[in-house]
């Protein structure tokens, strides 16, 4: 599904935060990416989320190089991917439900085929008393799970997660982590970045360690 080979990345005229990663993401795996804070861990994710390219080397995702793709093909692979960012990207004029269908109704979709999911995803998440409410007045935690909602709700291909526990308490990480299982079940790649190692010793899943720049994988 995705594949690195030889990767760095500079912004600007700086030294490389990320240095020669070589690494393949298979379909339907689950993986954590972890390393020290400063390592590079949201800076590998906007490039899985092709929102950055590389300043050299190979991506492959999909089994197209993504260095030779313009904008309109880049957008259609981005497509399918989920991604959960740590400032949660919420809009403010949308209430909760209208911000989780939103990809929904992007694609096309009738509200009447999804409203029901919608609703119960958002249930799932302990949102189902804030569907009408809009991120201003959500915690922090609320419009962490409202993020999650909106990634997962599609179903994407592979789904990218920066920190998606650091703002719930762990009864509730936990609960968000059994999505994240289910979703993979279900043949979603799952990439989640935490420093939570006692949340990773609970799951037997891949480690891409980040360090200097370098990327280490231990199964």
């Amino acid at each position: 599904m995705v594949r690195f080979e030889n990767v760095g990345l500079r912004y600007g005229l700086g030294p490389e935060v990320l240095r020669d990663l070589t690494f393949e993401i298979e379909p339907h795996s689950f993986q954590f990416l972890t390393g020290p804070s400063g390592a590079g861990k949201s800076s590998l994710l906007r490039l899985l989320f092709l929102s950055l390219r590389p300043t050299r080397g190979l991506i492959t995702m999909f089994d197209q190089d993504i260095v030779t793709l313009d904008k309109a093909e880049l957008a259609g692979l981005r497509r399918r991917i989920g991604i959960i960012f740590q400032d949660f990207r919420l809009l403010d004029h949308m209430t909760t439900y209208e911000n989780v269908s939103l990809p929904l109704r992007v694609a096309g979709r009738a509200e009447s085929s999804y409203r029901r999911e919608v609703t119960e995803l958002l249930h799932w998440v302990g949102l189902g008393e804030r569907l009408g409410a809009l991120p201003p007045v959500l915690s922090g935690g609320e419009k962490q799970r409202a993020a999650i909602a909106r990634a997962v709700i599609v179903q994407p291909e592979i789904l990218l997660a920066d920190e998606p526990t650091g703002n719930v308490d762990p009864a509730l990480a936990q609960r968000l982590l059994r999505l994240f299982v289910e979703l993979n079940k279900s043949g979603t790649a799952i990439v989640i970045a935490t420093h939570d190692i006692a949340l990773m010793d609970e799951y037997d899943a891949r480690r891409l360690v980040l360090h200097d720049g370098h990327i280490h994988t231990y199964e």
